[in-house]
């Protein structure tokens, strides 16, 4: 590392966060704005996008935006990729983090569940990774961040859709991390385990599910939120410079037993 460069310093970066306006996106999207990274906070919702931004720039002083695009519109994301560069001139770290959850055994799910799955969760994170490394090849630079999960490595009963997505998710980030590396392009995964995001607010207060949190979560309970923000901000700056194709797992040791 040279001298004088903060490894943790993200002033001046642009970073694009899909899914960013609540839950673990919005959590990594402050976290990286503390370090002084400008946010662009892709969401569905145009509401929940725009608040998100504003609060970033309200408590963090930086610049923030709110694009309103579906991960899975090619076209969308293309004009939001295009409004960043026009905004902030560069593409530093993109991640994705946008994804659904359909639970059920398979003999009670439909393929339209399974393919709607797949679609958001591998297709979304394709399609904004296609989007932004024309930009980053350009640049010589840029880090790709996957949100996986625990459930991208290891296997879960009734979750056949899900753990399909994420584990296409986690050869997607080693096969395109050899491909980009010639081009100092770095692409990592996240794997998150059980945190109390909106996905996961459903079955919070299951018998099976508190079992598992206490059984199988070496730390005995939820992650936090912002517990998420450490690993993004590792891998979305300089401290990550020889880390490229890798998984960090934030799981409460559920995964170590």
């Amino acid at each position: 590392m040279l001298p004088g460069i903060k490894l943790f310093d993200l002033t001046n970066k642009t970073a694009i966060i899909t899914g960013g306006s609540k839950g673990l996106g919005l959590a990594m999207a402050e976290g990286l704005a503390s370090a002084g990274a400008n946010l662009v906070i892709i969401s569905r919702n145009e509401k929940e996008g725009k608040a998100a931004a504003e609060k970033i720039v309200k408590e963090y002083k930086t610049k923030a935006i709110a694009i309103s695009a579906t991960v899975t519109s090619e076209e969308e994301i293309q004009k939001a990729v295009a409004t960043t560069i026009k905004e902030f001139g560069s593409i530093d770290i993109l991640i994705n983090n946008a994804g659904i959850n359909i639970r059920g055994p398979i003999d009670e799910l439909s393929y339209e569940d399974f393919k709607k799955v797949q679609q958001t969760n591998v297709d979304g994170t394709w399609l904004p990774s296609k989007a932004v490394v024309p930009q980053m090849k350009k640049q010589k630079s840029g880090r790709i961040i996957n949100l996986a999960s625990t459930l991208g490595v290891v296997g879960l009963a009734n979750r056949t859709p899900y753990a399909t997505s994420k584990g296409a998710v986690v050869l997607m980030t080693r096969a395109l991390a050899l491909e980009l590396a010639p081009f100092h392009i770095t692409v990592n995964a996240i794997c998150p385990g059980p945190f109390l995001t909106d996905m996961n607010i459903p079955i919070k207060d299951d018998e099976n599910t508190k079992k598992f949190i206490v059984g199988a979560v070496a730390l005995e309970r939820w992650g936090e939120l912002q517990e998420i923000q450490g690993a993004a901000l590792y891998l979305a700056s300089a401290a990550s410079s020889y880390t490229t194709g890798s998984l960090i797992t934030v799981d409460g040791g559920w995964t170590a037993r």
